[in-house]
């Protein structure tokens, strides 16, 4: 499986996960020590926490829920010169600080 671009996943500003974009979909896998850290919560209800990667043909539709709709979208689009079908590119560059506790980034945080 071929990976094109990552996502990297925050829940209340905590390492959560990797979204990727492979040549046969999307696949998100929740971080270990995520997953083992006290009073780590599911980015979603639809993904509980669990260590086996979740697989979809299509972007997961929490993820895809983010991205903004409508005049917004087309924004985003204009300023980011994206198009609109591209779901997991308007996901990295509107979603960086996105309302509710998850947040997508692009690349890692660095944390001192």
């Amino acid at each position: 499986m071929t990976t094109f671009r990552t996502a990297y996943v925050y829940v209340r500003d905590y390492f959560a996960g990797i979204l990727s974009e492979t040549d046969e979909g999307y696949v998100f896998k929740y971080d270990k020590a995520y997953i083992s850290s006290p009073g780590a919560s599911p980015v979603s209800l639809t993904l509980p926490l669990t260590e086996t990667p979740y697989e979809s043909k299509t972007l997961f539709p929490f993820f895809d829920g983010l991205i903004p709709e409508g005049w917004l979208l087309e924004i985003v689009s204009r300023n980011w010169k994206l198009d609109p079908q591209d779901r997991f590119g308007l996901l990295l560059v509107a979603c960086r600080d996105s309302i509710g506790n998850v947040s997508i980034t692009d690349m890692p945080e660095v944390t001192a």
